[in-house]
């Protein structure tokens, strides 16, 4: 007995550095990960303050980001091209940290808000607006902020009923985004030809619109909404184990997943309301960020930063890759389409379900 105390410990040795040295390299690799992902958004970032119909060398766009006045490109950058970087930054970031809080929450990769028919929500409100109201540009936004956050929790009192589940949500979700889906086609099939451009124009999602006053809102939002997101990231990571597990490691459940849907919404409000629903950023910037980043830890950070990445690369492309030119939205539907349909392939030949 008194031998076996230190052989059990210089046995346990070398599993416990084992350990140790693999959440080491999990922690590198998600540090250069995040930073590699910081980085490309910068590179990014500045090829759309120097890109367009007239370019600005970087000596040129230092200049005006410091304050100078240079002729042409004070206005072309200051008042055109940095808004729509910086709302794309703000908005992609956005969409990507909502969505991957839900696929978290509800241990589902399906289970994204552009899925599960929050954007549906806002989409619908906003045409109604259009379509109905003839409303301001500002009265669109607010209607399109309303429709989301109402929609979201229609959707979880419906799926709450005899205790909290996840495909339950997701399904009901996806009936409720296609009668919203059904109620804009109805708006838009009687809609007038100025109303019907305007709204397709918004439903989308496109950057043209972006100004500073586009901008103030979603960066506020961002403001205080993200540390919300991010204090609950430990306890999004153990809902992973289901609601008894992590009760059980001490983690408040309900508290945990109202907060994490309350900024969640309401950050997705802002940004779907400033750009337009832009189609599946926030369904894919979660499943990339795992697959680069790697198992452990919260994936908050770097969603957000692949959705940025998604969205600023799609606005260049579709402003510049073809000959006509087409809004960011377009493009990011080129890219999730296909993606959800694989993801449902391959969901059916394992034998899983929603």
């Amino acid at each position: 007995m008194i031998h076996s105390r230190p052989k059990a410990a210089s046995a346990a040795s070398p599993a416990v550095r084992a350990v140790a040295a693999g959440r080491r390299r999990r922690a590198r690799r998600r540090v250069m990960v995040t930073a590699s992902l910081g980085a490309a958004i910068l590179v990014v970032f500045a090829l759309s303050l120097m890109v367009g119909r007239t370019f600005y060398a970087p000596a040129d766009v230092i200049a005006v980001l410091l304050g100078d006045t240079v002729p042409g490109a004070s206005f072309t950058i200051g008042e055109l091209r940095l808004p729509r970087a910086v709302l794309g930054v703000l908005a992609g970031f956005s969409f990507g940290i909502a969505g991957v809080t839900f696929q978290t929450m509800l241990r589902n990769p399906l289970a994204s808000p552009d899925i599960i028919g929050i954007t549906s929500g806002a989409g619908a409100a906003a045409v109604f607006g259009i379509v109905v109201l003839s409303a301001s540009q500002a009265t669109v936004s607010l209607l399109a902020l309303a429709g989301a956050v109402l929609t979201a929790i229609a959707i979880y009192l419906l799926s709450n009923k005899g205790g909290f589940a996840g495909t339950r949500l997701i399904l009901i979700g996806i009936g409720v985004a296609a009668m919203l889906d059904a109620g804009v086609t109805y708006l838009l099939s009687n809609a007038a030809a100025w109303d019907l451009q305007a709204a397709m124009r918004w439903l989308t999602g496109s950057l043209n619109a972006a100004s500073w006053q586009t901008v103030l809102p979603l960066a506020v939002a961002c403001a205080l909404l993200v540390p919300v997101l991010l204090s609950q990231s430990r306890g999004l990571g153990v809902l992973r184990l289901g609601d008894d597990s992590a009760a059980g490691l001490g983690v408040r459940v309900t508290g945990t997943r109202v907060a994490a849907i309350l900024a969640a919404v309401a950050l997705l409000a802002f940004a779907t309301a400033a750009t337009g629903p832009i189609a599946f950023v926030a369904f894919m910037a979660g499943p990339i960020a795992a697959r680069i980043v790697g198992p452990g830890g919260s994936l908050l950070v770097p969603s957000g930063f692949v959705g940025a990445l998604l969205v600023l690369v799609a606005d260049l492309v579709g402003q510049f890759a073809f000959d006509a030119r087409y809004p960011v939205g377009v493009i990011t539907g080129v890219l999730g389409a296909p993606y959800l349909i694989y993801l449902l392939i391959r969901t059916n030949r394992s034998g899983g379900s929603l």
